[in-house]
C-alpha cells in the first residue's frame, strides 16, 4: 500500500536557506502537519504582504487540497529572540527589522522586556553606551562629572562595586554580549 502524502525529501540545498544571518522564518502548512506530512517553505522576513504572498503559494502547493491554515514551526536569524507559532507577520518583519538594527544586543533588551518589542526599541533612547565593564562605565561616569579624587585614595574606589549597586538599585541595565564588552542603559 503506498502512502498518498509520502513525498520524496528534498535536498539539504533546496530546503536550507541561503543567508542564515538574515532573519528568516519557517511557515508549514497545518492541514498536511496534522496529516503526518511536513510541507512548508524558508521566507525571509522581508514584508507581511511578501511573506503572505509566500505562504499562499507555499499553501496552494500543499499534498492536502484546500489547505488554508498555517504556523511559524521555525526561525533563524534573530539573535534568539522568542517568536510565537502564531505571530502576526508585521510582528516578525518588525522584530526582523529591529534585530538588523542592533544585532544581538536587542535580542537581549527585547528578552529583559519580556518580548515587548516597544518597550525594546523605547529602551535605546536611554542607551548608555558600550564599555569593556560596567566598572568602566561607572569609573567614567565620575571622572567626567568633575568630582575630584586624590590620588593617594584612588585605588581604593571599587569601581566594580559601584556599578553593582546602580544596577542593583535600578539606575542602569547592564547587557553582557562579549567578552569584555558589556552596554549600558539608564532607567530613567
Amino acid at each position: 500500500m503506498t502512502d498518498q502524502f509520502a513525498t520524496p525529501a528534498p535536498l539539504a540545498a533546496e530546503i536550507a536557506p541561503a543567508d542564515p544571518d538574515h532573519p528568516r522564518i519557517y511557515v508549514a502548512c497545518l492541514a498536511a502537519y496534522n496529516n503526518g506530512c511536513l510541507h512548508g517553505r524558508w521566507i525571509d522576513a522581508t514584508t507581511p504582504d511578501e511573506i503572505m504572498e509566500k505562504v499562499r503559494a507555499m499553501l496552494a502547493d500543499s499534498p492536502l487540497p484546500g489547505a488554508e491554515e498555517w504556523a511559524i514551526h521555525d526561525y533563524e536569524g534573530f539573535e534568539g529572540a522568542s517568536l510565537s507559532e502564531y505571530a502576526s507577520f508585521d510582528a516578525v518583519c518588525a522584530l526582523a527589522e529591529f534585530i538588523g538594527e542592533h544585532g544581538c544586543l536587542g535580542a537581549k533588551v527585547y528578552g529583559y522586556f519580556g518580548n515587548d518589542l516597544d518597550e525594546a526599541v523605547a529602551a535605546f533612547e536611554d542607551y548608555a553606551g558600550e564599555y569593556r565593564s560596567a566598572a568602566d562605565f561607572a569609573e567614567e561616569l565620575v571622572r567626567e562629572s568633575g568630582t575630584e579624587i586624590p590620588s593617594s585614595l584612588d585605588y581604593y574606589i571599587d569601581w566594580q562595586a559601584y556599578a553593582r549597586d546602580m544596577a542593583l538599585n535600578g539606575e542602569i541595565l547592564v547587557f553582557q554580549t562579549g567578552f569584555d564588552e558589556v552596554h549600558l542603559f539608564w532607567t530613567r
